[in-house]
C-alpha cells in the first residue's frame, strides 16, 4: 500500500496494547492506544514535532503546560474529541473514566520506530528509557 487507508475508529477501538504503530510515513506516524481507567500516556513533550490525539471511547483529562512542573490547562475529553499539541509542550492524558480510553495519535514528523508495539505501559517506559 503506498500509504495507509483504513477504518481509524475501528482500528482504534480494536486495540488492546498501550500503544501500536499502525503507519509510519516520511513526515508522520500514526499510532492507536489503550489507557487503563486511572492509567496515564505520561508527561512527556516533543521539542521537534506537533502531535495530534483524538478520543474514540472513554473519559479523560488533557493536561497541558509550558513546563514540566506545571500545567496550564486542563481539560475534561471524550469520544469525539480532538487534542493538538505543539512542538515543546509538556501534555499527559489522563484516564478519569471507569472504562478503557482508546484514542490514536498523529505524530509530525514520526516519533516511535516503525512496527513499534507496547503491550503496557511499562514496556513502553522501558523502550523509551532504552533509546
Amino acid at each position: 500500500m503506498l500509504g495507509w487507508v483504513g477504518d481509524i475508529e475501528q482500528t482504534t477501538l480494536d486495540n488492546d496494547n498501550f500503544r501500536t504503530v499502525v503507519y509510519t510515513g516520511e513526515h508522520t506516524q500514526l499510532t492507536v492506544m489503550r489507557l487503563a481507567p486511572g492509567e496515564d500516556i505520561g508527561l512527556e513533550a516533543h521539542p521537534q514535532l506537533d502531535q495530534f490525539l483524538r478520543i474514540e471511547q472513554g473519559h479523560g483529562r488533557a493536561e497541558l503546560g509550558r513546563s514540566e512542573d506545571q500545567m496550564d490547562e486542563t481539560h475534561d475529553v471524550g469520544p469525539d474529541w480532538a487534542i493538538i499539541v505543539p512542538a515543546g509542550v509538556w501534555h499527559n492524558v489522563v484516564n478519569t473514566g471507569d472504562e478503557e480510553l482508546k484514542l490514536y495519535s498523529l505524530y509530525s514528523p514520526p516519533e516511535h520506530p516503525d512496527g513499534t508495539v507496547h503491550e503496557t505501559k511499562q514496556e513502553s517506559e522501558d523502550a523509551e528509557h532504552d533509546h
